[in-house]
């Protein structure tokens, strides 16, 4: 493929450089759709990027430090290729745990709207429509500031809960600092409640681990991806009117269980409802079959497979493995 002119000056062995980057990525990831003439075009337009924050952005120094395969990630997804979005919310990981950005993303929002599951989805939804599009008319959409020399994941993590933390403090609510790492230290808890807390995580978990497969699936569904119960009674092939009664069946039996595990532990409180909404959903995140890698497998052993469809209004899932 043949390169067009460009008014930027660029030798010969620059050019080689990003040929070579260009079909390295596409090795790496060839479900990813992007062209060498865009390419190029979005490693440029990184460059200046990186050149604007006040770095030496001499091309060699710049390609020497680019993050190849997140530049090409970012730079698809820029150019709206669908798998290249499926692969950055499903598959690019954050490098200290391996956690994928929807994991990533929903543990940071349970951090700052603690028992706020409808602000939490607000949170992530609004997040990834400014991904493309900005968050007013005329502001850069923000993937168009990754300038590729960073992690892209923990990057988009950092940006997101800078947002949401810049929010919360425009309406007076009181957080957490923004923290320059990648993830929050845990929140500490008042070492009066500290034996309480402890009981409640432990037994709630022991209720997870106990739960059989499709009830799994179904938490998974409703509360991790966030479909709608018609998706979900298709997924497990049963009526949407089984689905509203199996959830409160779930509800019901996590608070006996619970009560149950933490009675033993001399509990003598009357209400759980504080503890679930501000433990629980962390503890789904923690629960490793609620990973997402765990509900891929287990999707594609029943012929379906997460996608961005997962994601959309409708809620239908992709048909086959």
């Amino acid at each position: 493929m043949s390169l067009p002119p460009r008014d930027l000056v660029m030798d010969v062995s620059i050019e080689s450089k990003i040929r070579l980057i260009y079909y390295f990525c596409r090795m790496q990831l060839p479900q990813a759709q992007l062209s060498l003439v865009r390419f190029r075009d979005h490693v440029e337009r990184m460059r200046g990027l990186y050149q604007d924050k006040g770095n030496d952005a001499q091309w060699g120094l710049f390609l020497q430090g680019l993050h190849s395969l997140d530049t090409y990630l970012a730079a698809a997804c820029l150019e709206n290729d669908q798998p290249s979005w499926e692969l950055l919310m499903f598959d690019a990981r954050v490098s200290r745990d391996g956690s994928t950005l929807m994991d990533a993303l929903r543990r940071r929002a349970v951090r700052l709207h603690p028992g706020k599951a409808k602000e939490q989805d607000e949170a992530i939804d609004s997040f990834w429509g400014f991904l493309l599009a900005g968050e007013v008319e005329g502001s850069p959409p923000v993937l168009q500031r990754y300038d590729g020399h960073r992690p892209l994941v923990p990057w988009l993590v950092r940006v997101f809960h800078n947002w949401q933390v810049s929010k919360l403090r425009q309406r007076r609510v009181e957080t957490e600092d923004i923290y320059g790492d990648d993830f929050l230290p845990a929140p500490e808890t008042p070492a009066s409640d500290e034996r309480w807390h402890r009981a409640f995580c432990e037994a709630a978990t022991r209720w997870l681990q106990q739960l059989a497969e499709k009830d799994l699936i179904l938490l998974g569904l409703l509360w991790r991806y966030r479909v709608n119960q018609r998706t979900a009674a298709g997924v497990l092939r049963i009526h949407e009117g089984t689905i509203s009664r199996r959830i409160a069946h779930l509800a019901e039996d996590c608070k006996r269980f619970v009560a149950s595990q933490m009675r033993q532990a001399d509990w003598t409180g009357d209400d759980l409802t504080s503890l679930l909404k501000s433990e629980m959903a962390s503890i789904l995140l923690d629960e490793p079959r609620l990973s997402i890698d765990h509900l891929a497998r287990v999707l594609r052993a029943k012929g379906e497979s997460i996608s961005l469809e997962l994601l959309s209004s409708d809620g239908q899932l992709n048909r086959g493995a």
